[in-house]
């Protein structure tokens, strides 16, 4: 076993990246990918300096980590964040800043006013019916307004 590991070379390390980042496209999500990537730079390094297989593995192990790291880090910042433009499947959302006129009086800071087919409560100052009011923000299902 120990002379596979000695004889894995360079060549070895890239064939064990281009099998993970092909498995990658069997295998849900993006992890494989990035050790795929691991391997592959493995795989340049060795080949360029002739490091021994304990050196390889270690190298390995280094980018494998890091590579995985910045890989969350970029796939995490770009859909983790919502798309503000659509607020699309958050009807909420489409609803800042719009303008409505509220159909009964606000008592006690909370109301509720018909959008479209749906009934939505509101809580901001208390207000008169037919005010006109602006959305401004969306806390849970509530709407937060103030007068337009």
């Amino acid at each position: 076993m120990l002379d596979w590991f000695a004889s894995f070379g360079g060549w070895g390390w890239i064939v064990l990246g281009l099998v993970l980042v092909g498995g990658e496209m069997l295998a849900p999500g993006v992890f494989l990918l990035w050790l795929g990537l691991a391997a592959l730079l493995t795989g340049a390094v060795v080949g360029l300096t002739g490091l021994a297989w304990q050196g390889a593995w270690l190298v390995f192990a280094g980018l494998a980590v890091a590579s995985v790291v910045i890989g969350r880090v970029v796939t995490r910042h770009r859909s983790d964040e919502p798309d503000t433009a659509s607020g699309l499947n958050d009807r909420g959302r489409q609803l800042i800043g719009k303008v409505f006129r509220l159909e009964a009086t606000m008592t006690g800071g909370e109301g509720r006013i018909r959008i479209g087919d749906s009934s939505w409560r509101v809580t901001g100052p208390e207000l008169l019916a037919g005010t006109e009011i602006r959305v401004v923000r969306v806390d849970g299902a509530t709407l937060v307004v103030e007068k337009a």
